[in-house]
């Protein structure tokens, strides 16, 4: 595969967020300070991947710590299962720059694949890396996968 290759668009809308203490909504007004050690969200989401090499349904959740600087530090575990039924485990790291008062937020994440089925080996070679959106107001992710 070639770099920078388009795997695939992946959009999907949280169903539930977690909060610690301090909810999502007051973090991204900036309503509530950011303790200096971070705010933890953790949200559960569903969606679609479509495109030329990824195509199926996506379940996962997304551990983010937002620092007091208001950086999102990802770590996103996330289920694929493909059109043809075969599982493919994702995990994601990255930021999520949170800008207050702001209802888009931006995403950079890097992706690594695992699947033991033997049509969607090749993943399992790939680093891949993500460029999307979060809108606060909806809760509603919407990126692009590219091969690194």
């Amino acid at each position: 595969m070639a770099v920078q290759e388009h795997i695939c668009d992946w959009t999907a809308q949280a169903t539930e967020v977690v909060d610690f203490g301090i909810d999502a909504a007051s973090v991204s007004s900036g309503r509530t300070p950011i303790l200096p050690q971070g705010v933890r969200l953790n949200s559960s989401s569903q969606g679609e991947l479509t495109g030329p090499k990824l195509k199926g349904k996506v379940v996962g959740t997304d551990y983010l710590l937002v620092r007091a600087d208001g950086v999102g530090i990802i770590n996103l575990q996330a289920v694929l299962t493909t059109v043809e039924g075969d599982r493919i485990a994702i995990q994601a790291s990255g930021i999520l720059t949170l800008v207050q008062g702001a209802a888009i937020s931006q995403l950079r994440e890097n992706i690594t694949f695992h699947s033991a089925s033997a049509k969607y080996s090749w993943i399992n070679h790939i680093q891949g890396w993500a460029i999307g959106t979060l809108d606060m107001s909806t809760l509603k992710i919407t990126k692009k996968v590219f091969a690194a």
